[in-house]
């Protein structure tokens, strides 16, 4: 394995070639994890690079300007999408910015393969469990992340670690390490009062508060249905795009008012407003949706000195904990959340402690931290003698097979390539 550093200079420090495979800026959350991410590790990594396709060197240099980063703009086309990925990882191995690099991180399995196949060592960095979600990858999975020059796979969430594990990628590539939030975002922040007022808000008003796309990934349904069993209680969702189903079901109500979606320094006013954040309790993006991870905005929620009311799910439990850090309800009943909003409202003593506690833990998941705990397992990676591989084994085989049959059905059924776990 070769030495980090750029040659003839150790001293330069791990050269990072970041690769991107859609155009920026985008307001999707996928992008902001990933751009945040890569200009904190770019403070501890000072010759990286960013490539990503964008639509001329007038919106490279603007890129830069936002972020900091050097920009290495790709030879690929910004749609269709599938074009625009396959291109992004032909084109990037002829780069000259991917011969100078250490390594090339990236969350695309596409060009993570790319890059193995022409000699590059690669760092994943994606928050879906692909192993269970497209059963028929399971096998080159496995191949491609037990392959010496595949470092590391940073996993969003342990739930989703726990499925390379299964998978039998060897431990020492894998690391859970959280997402984080922007403390600069609540610089600003002003108080509750004034928040409410610039925002029309009754004072009187006990306020549930929710922020993020409303569409019905989200498990808005059971918000909706919470609502309707509370009249008392006024329920923002700020995150709309337009007329959608949850839009829809939420016009007969009073007590919901949805917002559309809102730039961060208006966001920050309706978070400060709450009474209670919520993230919707409901195990559908998981289970319908195939969509696990922890979602950004509860490290924003933690951060912002206001309680959290969520689902005691499998990914929220890695960081929240019941009459804790948090409020945690039985997900998918519209009973179980309109009583947790109830007691919360009802109780400012309550409601206190728990922001209180989660405001504590907060400090340690900002972006910089994460940046920090990623750089610190890449170069203890770097350093490592490779990791041992296990060969695949006859019950492995067996639950490729039936996994790549369900899904198969799953698809056939659905349009959908996403497999929802068993059982679901």
């Amino acid at each position: 394995m070769r030495q980090s550093g750029h040659a003839g200079n150790p001293d330069a420090g791990i050269g990072i070639l970041f690769a991107f495979e859609n155009p920026l800026p985008s307001a999707e959350a996928d992008a902001e994890v990933f751009i945040t991410t890569a200009r904190y590790l770019a403070r501890l990594a000072p010759r990286a690079r960013l490539h990503v396709p964008m639509r001329d060197q007038a919106a490279c240099a603007a890129l830069r300007a936002s972020t900091g980063l050097t920009v290495v703009r790709a030879w690929a086309p910004l749609g269709p999408a599938i074009l625009r990925h396959l291109m992004c990882g032909l084109t990037i191995v002829c780069r000259s910015a991917f011969r100078r690099a250490d390594l090339v991180y990236t969350r695309n399995l596409w060009i993570a393969w790319m890059a193995i196949r022409f000699g590059q060592r690669v760092v994943f960095d994606h928050y879906r469990p692909w192993p269970d979600q497209i059963p028929p990858l399971r096998r080159w999975l496995h191949r491609l992340m037990s392959h010496p020059r595949f470092i590391l796979n940073i996993c969003h969430s342990d739930y989703t670690r726990q499925k390379y594990l299964e998978l039998g990628v060897p431990a020492a590539k894998l690391r859970c390490i959280h997402n984080g939030f922007e403390p600069g975002r609540l610089d600003a922040a002003p108080a509750p009062d004034a928040a409410r007022q610039a925002l029309s808000i009754p004072a009187a008003a006990r306020t549930i508060v929710y922020t993020g796309r409303i569409n019905q990934r989200k498990g808005l349904e059971v918000v909706i249905e919470a609502a309707r069993l509370l009249p008392d209680r006024l329920f923002i969702l700020v995150g709309s795009y337009g007329e959608g189903p949850i839009e829809e079901q939420a016009r007969s109500l009073s007590n919901v008012r949805i917002v559309p979606f809102q730039p961060s320094e208006t966001l920050g006013l309706y978070v400060t407003a709450a009474d209670v954040l919520l993230i919707p309790p409901s195990l559908q993006p998981l289970t319908r949706f195939g969509s696990t991870v922890l979602p950004l905005k509860l490290f924003f929620y933690m951060a912002s000195g206001r309680p959290i009311l969520a689902g005691d799910t499998p990914d929220v439990c890695e960081v929240l904990r019941h009459a804790d850090n948090a409020y945690l309800c039985r997900p998918d009943s519209p009973q179980a959340l309109a009583d947790a909003v109830r007691r919360m409202t009802d109780d400012p003593a309550l409601c206190a402690r728990l922001a209180e506690a989660a405001l504590a833990e907060s400090r340690t998941l900002t972006w910089e931290a994460r940046a920090t705990r990623i750089m610190a397992a890449i170069s203890e990676r770097l350093a490592a003698p490779p990791a041992p591989v296990e060969g695949w084994k006859a019950p492995q085989w067996r639950l490729y097979r039936r996994q790549s049959w369900r899904w198969l059905k799953h698809l056939l059924r659905t349009g959908s390539p996403i497999l929802p776990p068993s059982g679901s």
